[in-house]
C-alpha cells in the first residue's frame, strides 16, 4: 500500500504541475433538507438514500471521516486525489509523505491536515447545537472544534427560508434556565432559542466561533472552515417544526453522562456564551491583502482571528480579473475551491461548473502541497468574468494574519 501510495504522489505532482487534483466529496445528513445550492442536480440530491438524508454538504480537502452513525461508509467525508484514472484518499497521501504536502513544521508539530472546509447548504435553520471543546472531546477519544464562516455571493443566489443564525444566550442567562430546556427536550419544542440572540447573515462577510458556544446556523450557504473533529451536540429539540431525535443530543457525551445534565451542560463555555458584545468579539468582514487591482488581481483576507489565542485555521479570497495572471506565494499548505470564472492553475484547468451530477469530476478543486504553495503558483484568468478562488489554510501557516478587530467595517 505504502508503494503505491508512493508511486501516485510523484506521479500526480509531476503530472499535474506541483498540485493535487481533488474529486468532490459529498456528505448526508438525515437531520437536514438539501438548499438546492450545491450545483448538485436535483436528481441526485438522495444519491445515498432516503434513509442516509439529502445531501447538503460538500466537503473539501478532508481527512475528517464524518460521523454520521450506523450504516456510514469509512470513506464517507473523506477527500480522494485523482490522476489518471486513479484516485487515492487525501489522508493517505498525507500518512506517506506529509513533509512533503503540508511542510516538516505542521508535521512536526500536528502530525497532519487538522483543517477542512465545506460548503454547508441548508434550506432552514439548523437546531441550536454546540461544538465540544478540548476538554471534553478528549474524553470520547475526540479533539475539540472550533469552526467558522464565510458566506460567498456566488452561492448564495437564494437567502432559502431562514438566513439568521442564533449564537449563544442573552447576557443573564442562568444555567438553570438552560437545564430546564434538557430536561424538556423530549417534551416538544424546549424552546431553547428563547434564550438566545438571532443575527443577521450578510452576504460577503463571515463568523469565527470558538468551541463550547451554541449555534443555529442559518440558511444562507456557508463557507466553513474548521477543525477536523465532527464533534456536536444538538441542545434544540424542535426546529424548522421537525423534532430532533435525542440521540444527537448526547451522541458525543460519555457513556455513564448520557442522562448526567449537568454534565451535558459543562460542554458550554458560559462565558463566552453570555458575552454583551458577541458580535464585536466574534463577526468577521473581509480585509485586502495590499491594494493589487493595478495588477489584476486582488486577495482578502476573510476568515482570521485566534481561538484560545492560537492560530487554528485561516482562509483568502483570491479574485483574478479578467485578461490577467497572478503569480501568488503562500507561506503555508491550502486546500482550494473554485467559485467563480475559468482559467489555470500552473497550467491546470480551474473552472466552475454550472451543474454536478453525483460522481462525476470536477476541475474546481485542488490542494497546494507545501513546496508549491511557497515556490508561488500562476493563476490566470482565461474567462470573461472574474475568477474567484476560495483558499483554506490549517494552524501554522498564516501567523501574519490580522485579529478580528482590524476588520471592522474594512471591505
Amino acid at each position: 500500500m505504502a508503494k503505491k501510495v508512493k508511486e501516485f504522489i510523484k506521479r500526480t505532482m509531476d503530472s499535474y504541475s506541483g498540485v493535487l487534483h481533488l474529486a468532490p466529496t459529498w456528505v448526508p445528513r438525515a437531520f437536514c433538507i438539501p438548499g438546492r445550492r450545491l450545483k448538485l442536480h436535483n436528481d441526485d440530491l438522495f444519491a445515498l438514500g432516503t434513509d442516509r438524508g439529502g445531501i447538503d454538504e460538500r466537503w473539501f480537502s478532508s481527512t475528517c471521516p464524518a460521523d454520521n452513525g450506523p450504516g456510514t461508509p469509512e470513506d464517507e467525508g473523506l477527500s480522494y486525489a485523482v490522476c489518471e484514472g486513479e484516485k487515492v484518499l487525501l489522508r493517505d497521501i498525507i500518512e506517506e509523505d506529509g513533509s512533503t504536502i503540508l511542510g516538516e513544521k505542521v508535521m512536526d508539530r500536528w502530525g497532519g491536515l487538522k483543517v477542512f472546509s465545506k460548503f454547508f447548504d441548508n434550506m432552514d435553520a439548523l437546531p441550536h447545537h454546540v461544538h465540544l471543546g478540548s476538554e471534553h472531546a478528549k474524553k470520547i477519544g475526540m479533539e475539540g472544534k472550533p469552526e467558522s464562516y464565510y458566506f460567498p455571493p456566488q452561492v448564495n443566489y437564494c437567502e432559502n427560508n431562514f438566513p439568521y443564525t442564533f449564537f449563544g444566550l442573552e447576557p443573564g442567562t442562568s444555567r438553570e434556565q438552560v437545564k430546564k430546556c434538557i430536561e424538556d427536550f423530549e417534551k416538544g419544542d424546549n424552546k431553547i432559542t428563547s434564550l438566545s440572540k438571532a443575527y443577521k447573515l450578510d452576504v460577503g462577510t463571515g463568523w469565527l466561533l470558538p468551541p463550547g458556544i451554541l449555534h443555529a446556523p442559518g440558511s444562507l450557504c456557508s463557507f466553513e472552515v474548521q477543525w477536523a473533529s465532527d464533534v456536536y451536540s444538538m441542545f434544540q429539540s424542535v426546529t424548522a417544526n421537525k423534532p430532533v431525535d435525542r440521540s444527537l443530543l448526547v451522541k458525543d457525551m460519555p457513556e455513564d453522562k448520557k442522562d448526567d445534565i449537568d454534565y451535558i451542560v459543562s460542554v458550554l463555555d458560559w462565558e463566552l456564551n453570555v458575552l454583551p458584545d458577541f458580535k464585536e468579539k466574534f463577526y468577521l468582514e473581509p480585509i485586502n491583502i495590499g491594494d493589487t487591482k493595478n495588477k489584476g488581481y486582488q486577495e482578502k483576507w476573510i476568515i482570521y482571528g485566534r481561538v484560545n489565542d492560537e492560530e487554528s485555521f485561516s482562509s483568502k479570497e483570491l479574485t483574478v480579473y479578467p485578461g490577467s495572471k497572478a503569480f501568488i506565494k503562500d507561506t503555508g499548505a491550502y486546500g482550494l475551491i473554485t467559485v467563480q470564472g475559468y482559467g489555470t492553475i500552473n497550467n491546470m484547468p480551474l473552472e466552475t461548473p454550472a451543474m454536478i451530477r453525483f460522481g462525476d469530476l470536477t476541475r474546481d478543486e485542488y490542494f497546494v502541497p507545501y513546496a508549491t504553495a511557497t515556490e508561488g503558483v500562476m493563476i490566470e484568468n482565461k474567462g470573461s468574468e472574474p475568477l474567484v478562488i476560495l483558499k483554506f489554510f490549517g494552524p501554522d501557516c498564516n501567523s501574519d494574519m490580522p485579529e478580528i478587530s482590524d476588520g471592522k467595517n474594512k471591505q
